[in-house]
């Protein structure tokens, strides 16, 4: 009896009918709680319902129960990625593929963890011994490809994308990974078509939805700019960007001391710095901008999730104020509206970051730059006077906000 049930649930999980089949695992193991099979099919029901602390249980007990199974080691490397712990992922695929060193899906996934890694060469190489094992796996296909891509092998990369939808010209990923390769090569009208035809086949691809997202939001030029930016910066280490980004920042006060210290330099150095400033601010503040615009489109406006509407209509108030007061400023000449356009202006930065992870830390670092900068402007407003101590507080946390975002934007996703 119980081998027709365990049939029943691996049938049910194929068909992705994860609540009938953990009513039906959950009796198979009130009738044998030993039943280390049971319990590993439980598990990939609970990961695939994001339950993720109980989907670890249930592999460490099917683990506990039959150690020498290579596949609950390669559950407890998808769930460690799942919560994102990287060096846990890693430990437990390679423990599967010791145990199993014939199975190409393990190989592949061990890829996909060195492209997390951002370590790309070594991507391609695991990529290709999971293509040795089988030469059709699509998901090796997949990784191979973005490896490929990621080390400018670009020709290479999208003959091996074409190979997978060969394979599978319906699967989803395939698609969407495609996409994202045409995005990052600027052939924004062919991504959006492979964005479409992913959607088409799951509608609930979060890899499509947000590839679409940013397609049609690339059809602005100024995007599309940002967007390659991105793509540059994603490819580097965190230590790298760290770099870059440092340099950057040093590098610009260089620059405003030197042009200070020397009457000849200004006249050239001050056009410079300004563009240096506008470069650096409008990446902070143009994903939000982005995501108004796109909500003026009536098929991308249902890609953005409440998130990203609420953010991206903060930031337009925001600049939308500013300009008012500024305006304001031309017609009465009162320099309180010059404190109001700077205090709305630079608010667009760290509400552009509004429901970044962790989300309570950026959520409440907005609301106490909100209500300082807001009580020193309304203070400049009723007694003409500003604050030194409030303005110094926003403007503290205005250049400490910048740092602490890039730390976490920098930061490896997985640990």
């Amino acid at each position: 009896m119980t081998e027709v049930l365990l049939e029943r649930a691996m049938l049910l999980l194929q068909q992705q009918r994860y609540d009938d089949a953990e009513r039906i695992l959950n009796e198979i193991i009130s009738l044998n709680p030993q039943d280390d099979h049971a319990l590993y099919l439980l598990g990939e029901v609970s990961l695939q319902n994001d339950s993720y602390d109980r989907a670890e249980e249930l592999a460490d007990s099917a683990i506990a129960i039959s150690p020498a199974t290579s596949h609950y080691f390669f559950l407890k490397s998808r769930i460690s990625l799942s919560k994102e712990k990287i060096n846990d992922a890693e430990r437990y695929v390679t423990e599967a593929i010791s145990l199993d060193p014939y199975r190409a899906d393990y190989f592949a996934f061990w890829a996909q963890i060195k492209l997390y890694r951002k370590n790309f060469a070594e991507a391609l190489d695991i990529a290709n011994q999971a293509l040795a094992l089988d030469a059709s796996h699509v998901f090796a296909l997949n990784v191979r490809s973005t490896a490929l891509l990621k080390l400018n092998r670009k020709e290479e990369s999208f003959e091996t994308i074409a190979e997978a939808l060969h394979e599978n010209p319906n699967d989803a990923y395939t698609h969407a990974n495609y996409g994202w390769g045409l995005l990052e090569k600027r052939e924004t009208g062919k991504a959006l078509e492979h964005f479409k035809e992913a959607l088409k086949n799951d509608p609930n691809s979060v890899h499509a939805q947000a590839g679409m997202t940013e397609a049609l939001k690339a059809r602005f030029f100024l995007y599309r700019w940002f967007l390659q930016y991105s793509f540059w910066m994603s490819n580097m280490t965190a230590k790298y960007q760290w770099a870059f980004i440092l340099g950057f920042y040093f590098g610009s006060k260089f620059l405003q001391s030197l042009a200070r210290s020397s009457e000849t330099l200004r006249p050239f150095l001050y056009p410079l710095i300004l563009l240096l400033f506008i470069f650096a601010f409008s990446t902070w503040i143009i994903g939000p901008l982005g995501n108004l615009f796109l909500r003026l489109n009536p098929y991308g406006r249902h890609l953005l999730d409440k998130e990203e509407k609420i953010s991206s209509s903060l930031v337009g108030v925001s600049l939308f104020i500013s300009l008012l007061s500024g305006l304001a400023y031309v017609v009465t000449s009162d320099e309180s509206y010059i404190f109001l356009a700077f205090f709305t202006f630079t608010m667009m930065i760290p509400l552009s970051r509004l429901f970044t992870a962790p989300k309570m830390v950026f959520m409440i670092y907005n609301a106490v730059m909100f209500v300082a900068g807001a009580t020193a402007v309304a203070l400049v407003f009723l007694g003409r006077k500003l604050i030194p101590e409030l303005a110094g507080l926003y403007l503290v946390g205005l250049l400490a906000f910048q740092f602490l975002a890039n730390y976490y934007a920098t930061k490896s996703k997985f640990r």
